[in-house]
């Protein structure tokens, strides 16, 4: 049965932004009470819900000017990676340090299947969360966007691209590169390899950049047999560096791009009979408990990663409580810390 020419039931999300000749983010913005948007619009959405008769749990407690009092944090991993990187547990600490006083209740989310990504698109669809921290975010990865047309406030441990337009907190990452090549250059190392992170990230294509340029510094030619690209694993660093051993014996230092990584090329260095540092010397990213324990201890090229996690806290209640002054675009710089493996 219809009425007034519309189907009777409760009315959509959809038909609201219809009535109210809006996209459906604008809808939820102004149900969510973002600031960001215009007076008109918010007149326009009003009277297309009081005619649609659209007033929703979650939208009566948004208009009434409540929240979820929830953040989820996402983590696009399996339980085995999240455990067995310090990288992440870093990052969770000082997201949790920050949320502390907020009052707010941190809901971490793993996405390990394609199923799990959509039922977490549902989730957010369904405005059940005030904000989400992405981490671990890869180039394609459609779900910072889908926050950002929802009205839901947004922020990422990284960037997608050089042009990223939600918000983000990221560290200097050609930097780090740059400079973990320029100290194995300085000490000598002439035939210098990198092992990458997956080139899909903009971390690790950045961290190449990096190697790029200070093998070019230097003097020396580009080779691309010097470059292995892996996974920021540990079992990737090891497939890398037996790669970069076959292709090129005569190595002599190595870039890795994690900590975890490195821990792995070093093993394949010792089975190999290759010493560190006085045959090859190797550089990780990260300054994590894994370099500080690795023998010989790790250089490492610190990048802030608690400080991270506190400042994608810090800019998601801003946005969420209208004040922040644009979208966040921080990019904190990295320290190369020298210890024995070069």
């Amino acid at each position: 049965m219809a009425v007034s020419g519309r189907q009777t039931g409760r009315p959509t999300l959809e038909e609201v932004a219809a009535r109210a000749g809006v996209g459906r983010g604008t809808v939820s913005r102004v149900i969510n009470g973002s600031p960001r948007v215009s007076d008109r619009a918010k007149e326009a959405v009003g009277q297309a819900i009081a005619e649609l008769g659209y007033v929703p749990n979650r939208a009566a407690r948004a208009l009434a000017g409540a929240r979820t009092d929830a953040i989820a944090l996402v983590i696009p991993e399996t339980e085995s990676r999240l455990f067995a990187e310090p990288y992440f547990l870093d990052i969770i600490r000082g997201v949790s340090a920050e949320l502390a006083d907020a009052d707010m209740q941190l809901l971490l989310t793993l996405i390990r299947s394609s199923k799990e990504r959509q039922r977490f698109e549902q989730y957010l669809s369904a405005q059940r969360v005030d904000g989400v921290l992405l981490v671990s975010v890869h180039g394609d990865d459609p779900l910072p966007d889908l926050a950002r047309e929802l009205g839901v406030p947004a922020v990422l441990n990284g960037r997608r691209s050089a042009g990223e337009r939600v918000a983000y907190v990221d560290s200097d990452n050609v930097g780090a590169g740059r400079s973990a090549v320029d100290h194995l250059t300085g000490r000598g190392c002439r035939r210098v390899a990198t092992i990458t992170g997956p080139l899909d990230m903009y971390v690790a294509r950045c961290r190449l950049d990096g190697y790029r340029q200070g093998v070019e510094a230097a003097g020396l030619p580009a080779d691309d047999r010097l470059v292995a690209a892996a996974d920021f694993t540990e079992e990737g660093g090891r497939r890398a560096m037996r790669e970069l051993l076959e292709r090129c014996p005569d190595v002599d230092g190595v870039f890795a791009a994690s900590d975890v990584m490195a821990a792995g090329a070093r093993g394949v260095l010792r089975e190999a009979g290759r010493r560190v540092p006085d045959d090859v010397a190797l550089i990780g990213v990260d300054d994590s408990a894994v370099a500080r324990l690795m023998d010989p201890p790790l250089t490492s090229v610190r990048q802030p990663i608690e400080e991270m996690g506190r400042r994608m806290a810090r800019a998601l209640l801003q946005e969420i409580t209208g004040a922040d002054a644009g979208p966040c675009r921080v990019v904190l710089p990295t320290e190369l810390v020298v210890r024995d493996s070069a």
